[in-house]
């Protein structure tokens, strides 16, 4: 499946279209050159803290994702601002939005453990208490993104089916970092994968850093190790509709924002966009 949308495609309502039938898109507009850098470098000053936000691999040392960096830092709190970002959100939701969850997931060469195949709404239903899936992930490459450094794998139309494979309420743990390690709490069956590929097919999301991806909450994805000698990177911010905020979460705050007030889109000069901005 091809993920290349026209550059110039700016009209809310094709853009929803391809959204809702695949559970994904590439947006029209991508973070400039410089603007990447300064995120990058930005996401290697936290990784080199220890502070609950910074999350391990097995091994202790590599960083395998941050978590919540909105919330404490001042370049990532004017990303999530960025008018085409907060635009391209509120184009896909329907209505005005907060920002739920804020990460990077970070693949280093050789060393990033895969992801494997889940939907992402399991998590907030079932731990956080998020009634629908009015919610929508924003993907940033801050890295080039190829096959050999662990790219999203998605089946697109899986998002339509609901969540799947669910486990017995006594059999999940309530440990959050079951959430965000490579042992995730709530994992879609090898099995149910193969009959959803062989319905819809899979795509590779792919590209140069800056572009950004919109996929849904309860689509089907995966990643695998990354092999190459190439870091990857993926900046991932979970936009959600004011009317569906989760009553009552327990994970950490760094995991799911307690703050539900709509985001209101501010430019910043640190942070351009390439292309057309949804109209």
């Amino acid at each position: 499946m091809d993920s290349t949308y026209p550059t110039g495609w700016t009209d809310p309502l094709a853009l929803k279209a391809a959204y809702a039938a695949d559970g994904w898109c590439r947006l029209p507009f991508r973070l400039d050159a410089p603007t990447v850098v300064r995120v990058r470098d930005r996401v290697d000053a936290i990784s080199a803290t220890r502070r609950p936000e910074v999350v391990h691999e097995k091994d202790g040392d590599t960083v395998r994702a941050i978590h919540g960096c909105h919330a404490f830092d001042d370049l990532c709190a004017a990303l999530v601002r960025h008018p085409a970002l907060v635009g391209a959100a509120q184009a896909l939701i329907g209505g005005p939005v907060y920002v739920y969850q804020f990460k990077v997931n970070l693949k280093q060469a050789h060393e990033g453990a895969a992801w494997p195949w889940h939907q992402d709404f399991s998590f907030w239903n079932q731990q956080d208490g998020m009634r629908r899936p009015d919610a929508v992930n924003l993907a940033i490459a801050l890295d080039p993104i190829h096959e050999g450094n662990g790219p999203l794998t998605v089946v697109p139309g899986s998002h339509r089916g609901g969540l799947l494979d669910l486990p017995d309420p006594a059999d999940t743990s309530d440990d959050w970092r079951r959430h965000v390690s490579a042992d995730l709490a709530y994992t879609v069956r090898e099995e149910t994968v193969e009959k959803l590929a062989r319905e819809h097919g899979t795509a590779l999301i792919t590209g140069e850093a800056g572009e950004v991806h919109a996929f849904h909450p309860s689509i089907v994805h995966s990643s695998t190790n990354n092999s190459s000698s190439d870091r990857r990177a993926l900046l991932l911010i979970t936009y959600n509709a004011v009317g569906n905020v989760p009553e009552a979460p327990t994970r950490p705050e760094f995991l799911v924002s307690r703050d539900s007030t709509p985001v209101t889109a501010a430019s910043d000069t640190r942070i351009s966009t390439l292309g057309a901005a949804l109209v």
